[in-house]
C-alpha cells in the first residue's frame, strides 16, 4: 500500500501523524494543569491526596504521548529535530528538566524517610504543570512566528564543524518566550490545561466539595483560556505568513497567510469550529451542570483545535517552522523530511498506532473504573 504512495503524499502522511500526536499531547497535558490546581483547591492533606492521586493515576499517559511525540518528529522530519532540538536547546531543556522532576515526584512524594519531603515534591509538581505547559506553547507558537537559524547543506563536508543548521542567537530559544504570540499561546495552552483538569476532576473525584470547588474555579479558568486563546487566532490569522512557492520552493512572506489556508482549507476549517464549539460546550456543562461528560466534549474539541492548527502551519504551501533569518533556510514538509524509504518504512510500523490508542483506552477505562474518593486512596497501597 505505502510502496505506491508518492514522497509528497508519505510526507503529508507523516505530517498528519505528528499533528495527531501532538493534539493528543495537548488534550493529556490536564495532568499537567492539575497540578497547578492542588494548592488552589485543597484545603487540607486528604484533599491534595484526592487530587494527586486522580491525576497520578494518568501521568505516564502524557509523559508517553510526549516521548512519543518527539520520537515520531525525529524520524520523520530529522531536520526540524537537529535544528529546533540542537539551536533551541535551552527551552526544550527546561521543558526536559520539568518532566523529569515530574516523574521524580509522583515517584517519591509518599515515600518514607523520602529525602526532600512531600512539600518540595508537590512544588515540583506545580513547577512542571506551570513552565511544561507555557514553553510546549512558546515551542508550537514558532509554527507561525519563525525563528533565527540558518541552513547550510553544504557544511555537512566541513570535518571541524559539519552542522546544517546554526543557530544565530545566543539565547538558544529562550527568545521566543518574549513574543507576543508565542506568548499567548502559551497561556491559552496553560489556562486549557487547567480547564480540563478541572472537567476531569469533575468526571473522576468523588468529592462533592472537590467537584463544587473545581465548577466554580472552572468558571474563573474559562475566561482567561478565551482571552489568550481569541489572542493567539487573532494575532496569527491576521499576520503575514510564510509561503512557499509550489514551483521554484522559494519562501517569500505573504498577507494573511494562516486566514488564507483556512479558507482554502475548508475541512481543516470545519474541524476547527468543532473543536472550539466542543471546547466551549464542555466547559458549559462543567461549570454550570457539574456534568462528568465535560472533559469529553472538550477533550475532543481540544484534540479537533490542536490537529486544525498543525494542519494551517504545514499544509497549503506553508513553511511548518520559518527562519527569520534567512527564509530560504525555513523548513518544510518536503525538504524537512526523510527519505522516501525510511518514510514507507514507518509508515508500515504506523498501522500499529490505532493498538496503540485502543491499549491507551482500555488502560483509562481501567483506571478510571471507580471515582477517585478518600477511602479508595486510603486502601490503595500504590498511592501517590
Amino acid at each position: 500500500m505505502f510502496n505506491n504512495f508518492s514522497y509528497l503524499t508519505l510526507q503529508q502522511y507523516w505530517w498528519i501523524i505528528i499533528s495527531v500526536l501532538a493534539a493528543v499531547l495537548v488534550f493529556l497535558m490536564f495532568v499537567q494543569g492539575g497540578q497547578t490546581l492542588i494548592w488552589q483547591l485543597a484545603k487540607n492533606q486528604k484533599d491534595r491526596s484526592i487530587l494527586i492521586n486522580s491525576i497520578g493515576r494518568k501521568w505516564d499517559l502524557t509523559f508517553t504521548t510526549l516521548v512519543t511525540f518527539g520520537g515520531a518528529f525525529f524520524a520523520s522530519f530529522p531536520l526540524f529535530y537537529s535544528t529546533s532540538f540542537g539551536g533551541a536547546y535551552w527551552v526544550w531543556m527546561l521543558i526536559l528538566f520539568s518532566f523529569i522532576i515530574q516523574a521524580v515526584s509522583y515517584e517519591y512524594r509518599t515515600k518514607a524517610n523520602n529525602l526532600l519531603g512531600t512539600k518540595t515534591y508537590d512544588i515540583f509538581l506545580l513547577i512542571n504543570g506551570v513552565f511544561a505547559t507555557i514553553l510546549i506553547g512558546v515551542a508550537v507558537g514558532t509554527f507561525f512566528t519563525g525563528s533565527e537559524f540558518s541552513v547550510d547543506r553544504m557544511n555537512i563536508t566541513n570535518v571541524l564543524d559539519p552542522a546544517i543548521s546554526r543557530w544565530e542567537t545566543p539565547t538558544h530559544g529562550l527568545e521566543a518566550a518574549f513574543n507576543i504570540v508565542n506568548l499567548s499561546l502559551g497561556l491559552a495552552v496553560l489556562t486549557l490545561s487547567r480547564v480540563l483538569a478541572m472537567l476531569y476532576f469533575i468526571n473522576n473525584i468523588d468529592n462533592d466539595k472537590l467537584v463544587r470547588r473545581a465548577s466554580k474555579q472552572l468558571k474563573l479558568c474559562s475566561v482567561a483560556f478565551l482571552v489568550f486563546f481569541l489572542l493567539f487566532v487573532d494575532l496569527v490569522l491576521t499576520k503575514d505568513g510564510f509561503a512557499v512557492n509550489p514551483l521554484t520552493k522559494e519562501v517569500f512572506m505573504e498577507n494573511f497567510k494562516y486566514f488564507h489556508n483556512l479558507i482554502e482549507m475548508p475541512i481543516v476549517l470545519i474541524l476547527f469550529l468543532i473543536g472550539v464549539v466542543g471546547v466551549l460546550y464542555g466547559i458549559f456543562i462543567g461549570a454550570f451542570r457539574s456534568s462528568g461528560k465535560g472533559i469529553w466534549f472538550a477533550g475532543l474539541g481540544t484534540v479537533l483545535t490542536v490537529f486544525s492548527l498543525f494542519i494551517l502551519a504545514g499544509f497549503n504551501n506553508t513553511a511548518f517552522y520559518p527562519s527569520t533569518f534567512d527564509l530560504q533556510s525555513s523548513l518544510t514538509i518536503e525538504n524537512a523530511s526523510s527519505s522516501k524509504y525510511t518514510l514507507t518504512a514507518m509508515s508500515f510500523v504506523s498501522l500499529l498506532v490505532p493498538f496503540v490508542i485502543a491499549y491507551i483506552w482500555y488502560t483509562w477505562r481501567k483506571l478510571s473504573a471507580r471515582k477517585v474518593s478518600e477511602a479508595d486512596i486510603a486502601n490503595d497501597p500504590m498511592k501517590y
